[in-house]
């Protein structure tokens, strides 16, 4: 049985960095990225527990195991992982007034996938936000495309289009 929560141990940020590590695109293959998307951000274990002080991050488990998460970035920390700037510069710009919760990446264990993790996770993460955030912000890689489907699917929309690091990013939000 999956059960949603949000981190508490030091155990759990260790298994989403494995999981993360695992479906790197660097440390996937092409076609298999392709197919089943990928994570882009390769977060070192200080930056996980950095970001998961201000707002834990929302997790999925089987037992003990950690088969999914999202990670929250709380907009405090737009400064502190360099990939992720050019994201909170186009928040700046196209929802100046926005009152949000970054979701700075998302990822399932792949023999989890096609299960309604993905859809439970955010579900979980809204549940679980402070009071007064009215909405949830993240970019997705548009080579990404099993992502941007999944995410169009549970009702994110696109903010915007915009270039970083020789990639095409799509700003997207959910309410």
């Amino acid at each position: 049985m999956i059960h949603y929560t949000q981190v508490s141990s030091e155990d759990e940020i260790f298994q989403i960095k494995a999981l993360q590590q695992n479906n790197l695109a660097k440390n996937i293959a092409v076609e298999e990225a392709a197919e089943q998307g990928f994570v882009t951000v390769e977060h070192t274990l200080e930056e996980l527990k950095l970001l998961n002080s201000e707002h834990p991050h929302t997790i999925a488990k089987i037992d003990n195991e950690v088969v999914g998460y999202a990670l929250s970035m709380h907009p405090k920390f737009k400064n502190e992982i360099a990939i992720l700037k050019p994201m909170f510069i186009e928040i700046e710009k196209y929802l100046p007034d926005a009152n949000y919760m970054a979701m700075g990446q998302i990822c399932i264990a792949k023999e989890h996938r096609g299960k309604g993790i993905f859809r439970g996770l955010y579900n979980a993460m809204k549940q679980f936000l402070p009071k007064g955030l009215t909405c949830i912000i993240t970019e997705v890689d548009y080579r990404n495309s099993r992502s941007i489907k999944a995410h169009k699917a549970i009702g994110f929309v696109e903010v915007a289009k915009y270039i970083a690091d020789d990639k095409e990013w799509s700003l997207i939000a959910l309410k």
